[in-house]
């Protein structure tokens, strides 16, 4: 009888042992997902980037003359006309 209940003492220590080590492993492997504050800073700064937010598009062109907007690099030119140019190099104003 002892000889049973010192086998089943060990085989639930061992079980908890086992138990507490994954679940250290699955809490190391959670993480915390950043904000996508810093891509919308970026995104603002640097009209190289394409947009699909309209109003971050119209103040990129205030800002830096500039912006790609839905894969469509977008100008203004010095009379603040709004063009893009075609394959062929062409200018479309909007």
């Amino acid at each position: 009888m002892t000889n049973l209940l010192l086998i089943l003492f060990f085989v639930l220590i061992l079980l908890s042992f086992f138990y507490s080590k994954r679940n250290n492993k699955s809490a190391k492997k959670t993480t915390i997902s950043q904000t996508y504050g810093p891509f919308l800073k970026e995104q603002e700064f640097n009209p190289d980037i394409s947009t699909d937010n309209w109003d971050l598009h119209k103040l990129r062109l205030d800002k830096f003359k500039r912006s790609q907007y839905k894969g469509l690099t977008f100008f203004v030119s010095s009379e603040n006309k709004i063009y893009y140019l075609s394959e062929k190099g062409d200018k479309f104003y909007c």
